[in-house]
């Protein structure tokens, strides 16, 4: 068999809660195979090995180096803490190897960079696992905002982003307690799809400025546990407010309000169901006569997938290694999309840093 037509063959280092999902999927998917994990310790990575039923052939390592420098591995995924994300991007680049990296990119965009420029110096593809991104409903979605006769020109943006946690967690855990490992605690693990999204209805282009909301609640050790944030287009006047919290209950929203049309859905990070997502979409809504009702009810649109969420991430992912295989070239526009969230997320921790005011991109 060509090399390019082999399944990608990964290794994993860092065995935490976020690997378990993108270590499904590579079982799941044909386009990729498991080859090697590594965890803190060879202990939790055994213990991983057995919580998720991993096939007796992928190989249990005693260091994170043992995964990278694995001549048998093409790629690696890496879940580690986001305060490593940088040394072991790098690592990975270095040696040759496809990189999909656990968002946030990394604690700011400099050491993103160093990732980024290592994949590039290396020819080597990079992706963050923002899965999102890759279901279908995304692309459908797309679809009717890019229509100026259905939703047209964007006023508003609006997401949240929350999931309880006890604060004793984040007077205790490691490292999410610990601000030299986890600086930007909710900004990073669920700001960074708010922001994600807000760029995503924009066509990726930056917002003119960025304002952090003083509705900010930290730890006693200095973790952000909830936090909001403008992001203004002064070109369109479009408004992107974003909503993130270890301290409500699990929500994931999405709004888009246009001048002729809006989307909603509760569940744009990870949909309700596997199979199958939705979301509502209303068009040309007004009131009735008399001001006693509206014109129309949201529609509500379901786009059917054969496979979840985060196996199309892998294949698209395995999909652009095979291609370099082949001798094309990186595909940058994921490492684009990476780079723009992380600025943006960098500016929302800067206006937080300054006392909540304007930060101008």
């Amino acid at each position: 068999m060509a090399a390019e037509n082999c399944p990608v063959r990964f290794g994993i280092i860092g065995c935490s809660r976020l690997a378990k999902k993108v270590t499904r999927a590579i079982l799941l998917s044909p386009a990729t195979t498991l080859h090697a994990i590594s965890s803190a310790s060879p202990e939790e990575a055994k213990q991983f090995a057995v919580a998720n039923e991993l096939p007796e052939t992928v190989r249990i390592c005693s260091s994170h180096e043992e995964v990278v420098d694995d001549p048998d591995v093409d790629a690696v995924f890496v879940p580690v803490p986001v305060g490593q994300h940088s040394r072991w991007g790098v690592a990975v680049a270095e040696k040759k190897k496809h990189l999909l990296m656990e968002k946030p990119g990394a604690v700011d965009l400099g050491e993103l960079d160093k990732v980024l420029e290592a994949c590039e110096r290396n020819g080597v593809q990079f992706m963050d696992a923002t899965m999102w991104l890759h279901h279908p409903r995304t692309g459908k979605m797309k679809e009717l905002i890019s229509d100026p006769k259905l939703v047209g020109n964007i006023g508003l943006i609006h997401t949240t982003s929350t999931a309880f946690i006890p604060r004793q967690f984040f007077e205790t855990a490691v490292p999410a307690g610990k601000p030299a490992m986890e600086t930007m605690g909710a900004v990073g693990e669920l700001g960074w799809y708010g922001i994600g999204a807000v760029l995503w209805a924009k066509d990726f282009h930056l917002p003119s400025s960025v304002t952090a909301l003083p509705d900010i609640t930290k730890s006693s050790t200095g973790v952000i546990l909830s936090c909001s944030a403008q992001l203004h287009y002064e070109q369109d006047n479009t408004v992107g407010i974003i909503h993130c919290s270890f301290l409500s209950h699990l929500t994931m929203e999405l709004e888009i309000v246009g001048v002729n049309g809006s989307l909603y859905l509760g569940d744009f990070i990870l949909p309700y169901k596997e199979q199958s997502a939705e979301f509502n979409f209303t068009w040309m809504a007004k009131f009735v006569e008399r001001d006693l009702g509206w014109n129309v009810k949201p529609e509500k649109v379901e786009v059917v997938n054969e496979v979840s969420q985060e196996v199309l991430m892998v294949e698209e992912f395995a999909r652009l290694v095979q291609g370099i295989k082949a001798g094309s070239p990186p595909d940058v526009k994921w490492a684009e999309i990476c780079r723009k969230t992380q600025l943006v997320l960098d500016s929302v921790m800067k206006s937080i840093e300054i006392g909540c005011t304007c930060v101008t991109l």
